[in-house]
């Protein structure tokens, strides 16, 4: 059949209740429309999911990315959401459409987006990664595990496929510029920049032959927005197998629930826990932060089998608990760093407008 476009996009267009969660009303007006799409011979395939009060679309079509079609279809399902919501009285209904007409691509208008074009394997797995209460740098952390460590992935040592290693597009999210490196010989250079996970997001990796293997969603809301109107939740496709990194070490980084920025009125660090769909409703503290997993096969005329919700096991038990544990002793922080965020990251909350009533009290030390 040729490539095959994989589109995952998501808006937050009403939180039920606060920022909790999706009610259910949403994701089947979500649904409808993607099957009027597919009727319509728009896409060939989707999925309709949520983690926390984010509504994700994920669609196969072969119209390849950033495709305007593709894209009217999310934003129209998210502006008739968003009037539901609206009926229902959904706290921050609309959040994420930060425009009233659309322009040709739902990019820098408020939702996010991953897109990858691929020519479909004979077998071709893929996980979705989903999360909440966090920003697109939270990926950095996961993809340099799943691509560049050897003690996570054991295919980058034992697999001749993956023994080159890949290639990694990083993206300065502030000048908006961009860097590629090779791994495993630029690792160094690579961990200078994406260990400050706000500045530096991975978009994409690549197999050394070229081949696409992650795209992540990169859209800061506070930056397209020019005020802060909540944190960005990203979301992440990943392909698995057979020249890629195997299933099992693709899911392994979430088995160590790292520090990410976000939870609480996007201001403060916190774990990020990867749970089942049904736990997908992040509530202490409006968190912690959460991830779920979308196993998906794509079939070779384009259809989705799935999804298979991965993290759903015993095996990441011990994360959840290891995520709470961590999650209390980060609360016991209060308002002090480093739970709450440095202050440039919370130039982009809402804390500004709080410090402006003080900027006349400072007078010169003696």
């Amino acid at each position: 059949m040729g490539k095959v476009t994989l589109s995952v996009i998501k808006a937050d267009i009403g939180g039920y209740v606060g920022h909790s969660s999706m009610h259910p009303a949403l994701m089947d007006e979500a649904k409808e429309e993607l099957a009027k799409a597919k009727e319509r011979g728009i896409i060939k395939d989707y999925r309709v999911l949520h983690c926390g009060d984010d509504l994700e679309l994920i669609m196969t079509h072969t119209k390849g990315e950033d495709n305007p079609d593709i894209h009217k279809t999310a934003w129209d399902i998210f502006t008739a959401c968003t009037e539901i919501a609206k009926k229902m009285g959904l706290y921050g209904a609309g959040q994420d459409i930060l425009s009233e007409a659309f322009s040709g691509n739902v990019k820098g208008m408020g939702p996010g987006v991953a897109e990858m074009e691929i020519e479909v394997r004979p077998s071709e797995p893929v996980i979705v990664f989903m999360a909440d209460k966090t920003s697109p740098g939270a990926w950095n952390f996961i993809l340099y595990k799943i691509f560049a460590d050897p003690f996570n992935t054991a295919g980058l040592v034992i697999d001749p496929k993956l023994h080159s290693g890949f290639k990694f597009e990083v993206l300065d999210v502030y000048e908006h510029k961009k860097i590629v490196f090779d791994t495993p010989e630029e690792i160094y250079d690579m961990l200078v920049l994406i260990g400050a996970m706000e500045h530096y997001i991975i978009k994409r990796v690549f197999r050394k032959d070229g081949e696409i293997a992650a795209v992540s969603s990169t859209q800061k809301l506070s930056m397209m927005a020019g005020r802060y109107v909540g944190k960005d939740d990203p979301v992440l496709i990943v392909r698995t197998q057979s020249g890629f990194p195997a299933v099992g070490e693709v899911l392994e980084p979430f088995a160590n629930p790292h520090l990410v920025a976000g939870w609480m009125r996007g201001s403060h660090h916190g774990p990020l826990m990867p749970v089942g769909f049904g736990q997908a409703n992040p509530a202490r503290f409006d968190g912690p932060p959460r991830v779920i997993a979308a196993g998906l096969q794509i079939t070779q005329d384009g259809m989705l089998v799935g999804p298979r919700d991965m993290f759903d096991d015993p095996s990441f038990d011990e994360a959840r608990r290891m995520a709470n544990v961590i999650a209390n002793y980060m609360r016991a922080h209060g308002p002090f760093e480093p739970h709450r965020l440095g202050l440039a990251e919370m130039e982009y909350t809402t804390l500004p407008q709080v410090m402006e009533k003080l900027k006349d009290r400072f007078v010169p030390e003696e």
